[in-house]
């Protein structure tokens, strides 16, 4: 498996460990298909004029579809040593996502909490980042994560 961070076993993180994702453009279609499968079709997401008459001047990618994709980013699907999501504690969006927007994920060890039985909860910061650089998502999530099993 490839060095990801989320690869790496509870023991093996330290506060600080940081990597950025790769990044992926959002689409009409996946705006289009967020709001379908959510029945979010608030006019900033779904209706051009209204979203072009706005303070925004256009549509707005949902910001849950954002999160949604910087998870898709940032943990890797194959990880044996990520366990579960344990929760999400704060979701900031400083600046809109566009359609059109391609995004990346820095995603950093903000704390590890050890449970003792096997398992450790890691606090990550993950900060969303467009294709200027600028923040358009600020997410401090916890990932239940298992510790390097012996033999």
């Amino acid at each position: 498996m490839p060095d990801r961070l989320l690869n790496r076993w509870f023991d093996e993180m330290t506060v600080g460990d940081t990597e950025t994702t790769r990044r992926r453009t959002v689409t009409e279609t996946d705006v289009v298909n967020w709001c379908m499968f959510t029945g979010d079709w608030h006019p900033i997401h779904s209706d051009v004029v209204y979203s072009a008459e706005s303070m925004f001047g256009a549509r707005l990618a949902p910001g849950l579809m954002v999160v949604a994709i910087a998870g898709g980013l940032a943990v890797p699907a194959e990880s044996a040593a990520t366990l579960a999501q344990y929760g999400i504690d704060r979701i900031r969006y400083p600046t809109p996502t566009f359609i059109g927007d391609s995004i990346s994920v820095r995603n950093t060890v903000a704390a590890l909490d050890d449970r003792g039985d096997g398992t450790g909860v890691v606090d990550l910061e993950w900060t969303v980042i467009n294709q200027n650089d600028t923040v358009t998502c600020s997410v401090l999530i916890r990932v239940l994560q298992a510790h390097r099993r012996e033999g």
